[in-house]
């Protein structure tokens, strides 16, 4: 007896190694997926504007780091004792604007040298509906709280994130013909939309995508994480508390998915390979001074040393380091 709904995954997904070059952007799920990607020994670039949901801010956020923009301070605008940009997550607010440059440039800078060299751009697109500044008629990142007489609020049309996305995309491809694009939508639910609201925002995205796949053959793909917990997972066990994030256990059993239909054999070596040495390191020895554990903490070493000659992008500093400092107690 079968109590879910299989998702039929993907099966021409590009397939990426530790040596790849990745940049997330989005919402939370590509902030998730990040992380567990840093853990695989990845060197992803997650979020550098922090989270965001709408896909014309991503765009946005895109082309300026393309350009190399670097902000300042009339880019920013006080309100309740901090001073925000509008295309950045809270994270970057302080109560000092030169702190907030200081933050938001050092990202930009790092994310802008790697964007042409980029292997994989995976965007995670949460919602349709957008704010615009009454005063400016800008599409911002972030409301930062302030009264919603601000601004104007919209959904976006299919057409328009088509047309934004295609241009993005011609310039981007036409610059690295290497780049591959992976699109998802947040599986999270904007409840305060409505749920309604929120149904026909996914749909607008959803058919957003289809088009952009059909356009861009071989450089832009769709992973169904919407899918997997919306119908895989159609249960409230697989979600947090509030009844609207996914639980830990759903973003495991989604990144397994995507584990699957995504990374090279190298790189599920190099996975396996790196758990057993944290299992190894983890290992807490009766005796730590005797001869036996130093040999053993030998062998790590020979195993790092190996993996490395073999995958000479991964960076085990840390791990050697522990093992040195062991030797010498």
């Amino acid at each position: 007896m079968n109590f879910s709904t299989p998702v039929e995954l993907p099966s021409d997904l590009p397939r990426f190694t530790q040596a790849d070059e990745l940049l997330l952007m989005g919402s939370c799920f590509a902030t998730n997926i990040g992380a567990l990607l840093a853990d695989a020994r990845f060197r992803p670039d997650v979020n550098p504007f922090g989270v965001l949901y709408n896909p014309l801010s991503v765009s946005t956020a895109l082309r300026e780091l393309v350009t190399g923009r670097l902000y300042k301070e009339e880019d920013l605008f006080f309100f309740r004792e901090c001073w925000h940009s509008p295309m950045h997550h809270g994270d970057f607010s302080s109560p000092f604007a030169e702190e907030v440059l200081q933050r938001i440039n050092i990202r930009l800078q790092t994310a802008h040298e790697r964007i042409h060299h980029l292997n994989c751009l995976m965007l995670t697109f949460g919602t349709a509906w957008v704010y615009e500044q009454k005063s400016t008629g800008h599409v911002v990142a972030n409301c930062h709280k302030q009264p919603e007489s601000v601004f104007t609020r919209r959904r976006l049309s299919v057409q328009e994130i088509v047309s934004d996305y295609t241009s993005l995309f011609s310039g981007l491809i036409a610059r690295n013909p290497k780049l591959k694009v992976i699109l998802t939508v947040s599986p999270i639910r904007h409840v305060r939309d409505g749920m309604h609201a929120n149904q026909l925002s996914k749909a607008t995205l959803l058919l957003a995508i289809d088009q952009l796949q059909t356009s861009f053959p071989g450089h832009v793909f769709y992973f169904p994480a919407y899918e997997l917990l919306l119908d895989e997972l159609r249960d409230y066990r697989f979600y947090a508390d509030d009844m609207v994030h996914p639980s830990p256990l759903a973003v495991r059993y989604v990144w397994e998915k995507f584990v699957q239909t995504c990374l090279s054999e190298d790189a599920l070596e190099i996975m396996q390979e790196s758990e057993n040495i944290n299992k190894a390191l983890s290992h807490k020895p009766f005796h730590p001074e005797s001869d036996e554990y130093k040999r053993f903490l030998g062998q790590i070493v020979l195993k790092i040393d190996r993996l490395n000659k073999k995958y000479p992008y991964l960076d085990f500093k840390k791990e050697k380091d522990i093992c040195h400092i062991r030797l010498k107690q």
